[in-house]
């Protein structure tokens, strides 16, 4: 991956994006774009558009949604403490012990998430499974007042956030669901806007998937494709404790993943497999026997339907703030993306 490339990347997970809360991440978008794209706008839900070779044809949607999940304060008590809400899907195991931040108008504030420590735990404090709603965050106020006169109620809340570079080739943080898949529409455009595009190309970085497929909705019926193309994460299914026999064989760092199903057009499957083929880009295949669960269930059924393909991006341990990816997983998946938009004109047939 290139210096610019990663440094697009690292500003997207440095910036917070908790669902209804896109703007700080959506900006990061926009500056990436403003460089090659023929027009940048973003609309009233939030969604940020940049289009290379408008008035082209046919008109090429790619999907990949910016929202992370995260909390939002419900409620500040007398002693300072706030009480929250899920933005999203957590396992609220995963948050005990995290450091947070709470994004209030005046800028982030510190706190942590916590509980009653060991030493003090009954027998049968230690079986308790925690919910969110047992879970509070100090931000080490004095008091309620203390408290309230740095964050408002609905203020948001991520993990405290950041980008962390492993080995082979991969990286840690949170919100890698998806920021990943935002990174990957606008790089496949960029590298569109450097080929020789037929097609109108659209890269949208959604919002609010996070709480029910929103953002896809809305700018997909402004935009009316005829071809989409949805990026997200996937389990990664190399570690322990998941089943192969069935979530299917998935492997980090060996390439993006091609979803077949009734959710995807089988045209567009077998187009996206000739340009991977064809570029000697590595591909793994999986299976979906229903509706996704992101952004492609409902881009396919826009208006009269679009024709929808699904590029995946393995990740460990979703939905917590350890998620874990391969760095050329997302190079490869932005060049095959960039491939099938440029294979695409006119006269191209994607009738199942």
């Amino acid at each position: 991956m290139l210096e610019p490339q990663l440094n697009f990347l690292k500003q997207l997970l440095e910036a917070p994006s908790p669902s209804g809360y896109e703007r700080p991440v959506q900006d990061v978008v926009r500056r990436f774009a403003q460089e090659f794209a023929d027009e940048v706008r973003t609309d009233w839900h939030g969604n940020v558009t940049a289009v290379v070779n408008p008035k082209g044809s046919p008109r090429i949607m790619l999907a990949g949604h910016c929202d992370q999940i995260g909390l939002l304060v419900k409620h500040i008590d007398d002693k300072g403490f706030l009480w929250v809400h899920a933005i999203g899907g957590w396992d609220p195991q995963v948050l005990i012990g995290q450091s947070v931040q709470v994004w209030t108008k005046s800028g982030p504030v510190t706190g942590v998430i916590a509980r009653k420590p060991i030493h003090l735990q009954s027998p049968d404090d230690r079986k308790v499974v925690p919910e969110i709603k047992n879970l509070w965050v100090d931000i080490a106020a004095r008091d309620g007042d203390d408290a309230r006169s740095v964050v408002n109620i609905g203020d948001p809340i991520t993990v405290t956030l950041g980008f962390r570079e492993m080995r082979n080739g991969m990286a840690a943080a949170p919100g890698m669901d998806n920021k990943v898949g935002a990174w990957t529409v606008m790089s496949a455009l960029e590298r569109v806007h450097r080929g020789n595009p037929r097609a109108a190309v659209f890269a949208v970085s959604t919002v609010q998937e996070e709480i029910g497929l929103r953002g896809v909705q809305t700018s997909a019926y402004q935009i009316d494709p005829q071809l989409g193309i949805v990026v997200d994460v996937t389990h990664a299914t190399d570690c322990p404790t998941i089943d192969e026999n069935q979530f299917g064989r998935v492997k980090i760092g060996k390439g993006p993943v091609l979803y077949r199903g009734p959710n995807v057009n089988p045209v567009v499957f077998d187009r996206l497999v000739e340009c991977a083929g064809s570029a000697e880009i590595p591909v793994q295949i999986n299976g979906l026997a229903t509706a996704a669960s992101n952004d492609a269930a409902q881009l396919q059924l826009t208006r009269g339907g679009v024709a929808t393909g699904l590029v995946c991006i393995p990740n460990r341990y979703m939905h917590s703030p350890v998620e874990i990816v391969s760095l050329t997983d997302l190079d490869q998946a932005a060049e095959l993306i960039a491939r099938f938009c440029l294979s695409v004109d006119a006269t191209s047939d994607f009738t199942p």
